[in-house]
Formats: structure tokens, C-alpha cells, sequence
């Protein structure tokens, strides 16, 4: 994209520039006596900060332009930010369109090693790391665009489940910035860029942080101890047929998916104090390979009709992967779990769990039936409790240099 394209177009959001950096010259370094020595001390010299106008290894490289969105297909990076904000009163439909085509410049000048147009840490930008930037609305932006007759069926808070104890801290939200990279940096830094440039219109929700520690190819593990995500759809025919839309119902949403986003506390005090049998016998799997258990490889399908010597079932109906086990193909949807791990509140030992994200073509019809199964009786809920919980609309992909994510609905 050409650097006057649309996310250059700002001038309604001039109130959302950074502020002129503050003069920090030499005077005043040393001025600083003992602070300034010790920042030198850290690094801060003029050497640290020169960087070399070298483009990043194509490997470092996702694609921003597309047919989709990138960071839903993308091969799951180790670190992710899921943002949600809220529009500010008075905001309309002119503005959704703005903030839109400024997130649409940025993403794609980050995601491909270059700074941001309004970027202060220009030197952040040059280590890629894999970034994608995936955009989601929340049903809050057709109301104030009008586009309610364009308004997925299935766009709204999933129903209230016994096992549920949202908070609104980490709850709904009007829009979702998912920033996923292989270093912590390149995520903070896209997300600073990001909701800084539309600060004058939007206000952050919340943001919750993960991370994942599988290496390329394998599974990786909860902090439970647990492999997570080994029934997954890989990209292909399911893939097209069960996580992205084919504009049927709604054709402006041709190439795009929905986001459900839980965030899955876990009670790992307790969960410590379980053996290893006990464990295994909740989950349905074994810990050491992953394998079922009624298998000898992880990615064995699991035979829940098998029973031991004395008749019982060997994995237990009441166990996690029984329980969200798909009762025919159309419950299938696309998983992408990062592990948290937050400040524990005064008292306790920890403040851990998963951000759960899940990608569907239908929210109802592949999404909800599982759920409500793991709310009716899963074995895993004992040491489980949904905190958080929010669901929003991936629109398609930018074909190509001009246009902007959602255009398709908002040009409909």
C-alpha cells in the first residue's frame, strides 16, 4: 500500500497523533547526574540505538493481503494479544470507516517490517516476527453504522451457562485487535501503535496476553500440564467448509469467520493436589503423550465405547474430551488456546488459565452445541471457571492495496 492510501487519510483524527517528544538533549542528560550515568550504564547510548535498513527474512514474513484475514489460518505464533475496545459516544458510521482504514495501514506496513505511519518506535517495527493483525466487530458497530440488516444471526454474547462466572473486565467488547507474533515485543509494540492511532474515537476494554511454548509441529501443553489442541481442523476442504463464510447468508461476509473468545481460569492449587490417574481419568488423555486413553499415539481417535476387564468405560464419559467430543462434523471448529499467567491477588499462589479462541463459519450451529455439553457435566469444570467471554465477526481479508477491512459491509 502506497504510504498516501487510505489509512493516510486522517485528518478527522488528527486528535489521535502522539505528542511531540519532549527535547532530551545532552544538557539535560548529564544534568541528570547518577540517573542519567546509570541509563547510559543500561544501554541507551548512541550506538544501541542505530538500526540497520535491512528488510526482515522472508521467514519472519506473514502475508497481510488476501482473500481472508491472516492469524485464524496462520500457523498459531508463540505470543498473542486479544484487544477489545469500546466506541465512544458520538462515534458514527464515518468514523467506524476511519478507524477501519487506519488499523488496515498500520497492520499492513507492520506486519511486513515497516513502521507504522505515526510510528515513535520506528525501530520495533523491524523485527516482524511472524505478526498478524486480525480485526473483529462486536455487534455494537452495526447498530452505530445502521447495518443491522447486515448483522450476522449468530453476532451476540453467547447464552448465560451455569458454570459461567464472566467478569466484565474481560467480557464483550466493540471491536478486537488479535495481534499474535514469535516475540513478546513485536506484540506490544503493535499493540501500543494500534490503539494509540485511534485513541480519539475508541477506548481499550481490556487486553489479554498469552503465550504458547510448542515447538513447530507439535502440540502444545496447557498449564495444566495437559497436551492442548491436538483435535484441530488443518487447512483445506473442512477448513473452507467450517471456518470460513461462503456469503450465503450474508454476502458482504464472503471470506470471513467469527471469533468466541473465552478466558478459562484455572484452579491449579487444587489441580496439584491430584494424582497423575486422576488427571488422566478428568481429561480422557494420557499427560506424558497426549495419547487417549484408549490409544497409543496422540492423535489416535479416541474409542469411547471401549470398556475395561470390570465393564467400565475406559474413558470415562464424564472426561473433558467426551464431553467436547463432536457428535458429527458439523460441530467442528478451529482452536487456537494460549496460556496466561497473571499477578495472583494477595493470598494466592497463582492467577493462571487459557484464552480459549475459537473460529467458525456459524457460532450456533458448530460452537454452542459443544459448549453446552462441557456446561451440563464436564469432570474438567471442577478446576475450571469461564471468567471471560466475548464474540465478534472476522471480516474477509484486503484483496489488495486501496482497500480496508470491512469495506465489503460498509460498501455493501
Amino acid at each position: 500500500m502506497a504510504e498516501t492510501g487510505p489509512a493516510a487519510d486522517a485528518s478527522p483524527f488528527a486528535a489521535a497523533d502522539p505528542p511531540p517528544r519532549r527535547r532530551l538533549n545532552r544538557r539535560r542528560l548529564l544534568g541528570g547526574g547518577a540517573v542519567a550515568a546509570g541509563a547510559a550504564g543500561i544501554g541507551w547510548g548512541a550506538r544501541a540505538l542505530t538500526t540497520r535498513d535491512e528488510p526482515p527474512p522472508t521467514s519472519a514474513i506473514e502475508p497481510f493481503y488476501g482473500t481472508h484475514q491472516s492469524g485464524v489460518a496462520t500457523d498459531p505464533q508463540s505470543h498473542a494479544a486479544f484487544v477489545a475496545f469500546d466506541l465512544k459516544p458520538g462515534t458514527h458510521r464515518d468514523d467506524l470507516i476511519g478507524v477501519l482504514k487506519i488499523w488496515t495501514g498500520d497492520a499492513a506496513r507492520l506486519t511486513q517490517g515497516r513502521p507504522a505511519l505515526a510510528d515513535t518506535e520506528p525501530e520495533l517495527a523491524q523485527r516482524p516476527s511472524r505478526l498478524t493483525v486480525t480485526v473483529g466487530l462486536g455487534p455494537a458497530v452495526f447498530t452505530v453504522a445502521g447495518l443491522e440488516h447486515h448483522r450476522p444471526s449468530w453476532l451476540r454474547p453467547l447464552p448465560p451457562f451455569d458454570i459461567d462466572r464472566l467478569e466484565s473486565a474481560w467480557s464483550d467488547g466493540d471491536l478486537l485487535v488479535q495481534v499474535c507474533a514469535d516475540e513478546a515485543t513485536t506484540v506490544s509494540h503493535a499493540v501500543r501503535v494500534l490503539s494509540r492511532s485511534v485513541s480519539s474515537l475508541v477506548s481499550v476494554r481490556w487486553v489479554q496476553r498469552g503465550f504458547r511454548n510448542a515447538e513447530p509441529g507439535r502440540t502444545p501443553r496447557n498449564l495444566m500440564g495437559q497436551v492442548d489442541g491436538t483435535v484441530n481442523i488443518a487447512p483445506g476442504t473442512d477448513f473452507d467448509r467450517l471456518v470460513w463464510d461462503d456469503g450465503a447468508a450474508q454476502p458482504w461476509l464472503a471470506g470471513g469467520t467469527s471469533c468466541v473468545l473465552r478466558r478459562i481460569a484455572m484452579t491449579l492449587d487444587t489441580w496439584d493436589e491430584i494424582d497423575q490417574e486422576g488427571r488422566e481419568l478428568t481429561v480422557g488423555r494420557r499427560i506424558a503423550d497426549g495419547a487417549p486413553l484408549t490409544g497409543s499415539g496422540e492423535f489416535d481417535e479416541p474409542d469411547f465405547a471401549a470398556v475395561d476387564a470390570n465393564g467400565i468405560p475406559v474413558i470415562p464419559p464424564s472426561s473433558h474430551i467426551a464431553r467436547a467430543h463432536h457428535t458429527h462434523e458439523g460441530e467442528r471448529f478451529l482452536r487456537r488456546g494460549y496460556n496466561y499467567d497473571d499477578a495472583p491477588a494477595p493470598g494466592r499462589i497463582s492467577n493462571s488459565g487459557l484464552l480459549f479462541a475459537a473460529y467458525q463459519r456459524d457460532v450456533d450451529a458448530q460452537f454452542l452445541p459443544v459448549q453446552r455439553r462441557l456446561a451440563e457435566f464436564d469432570a474438567l469444570n471442577v478446576w475450571t471457571t469461564p471468567v471471560g467471554s466475548a464474540v465478534f465477526v472476522i471480516p474477509p481479508g484486503v484483496p489488495s492495496p486501496g482497500g480496508y477491512l470491512g469495506q465489503s459491509l460498509f460498501e455493501s
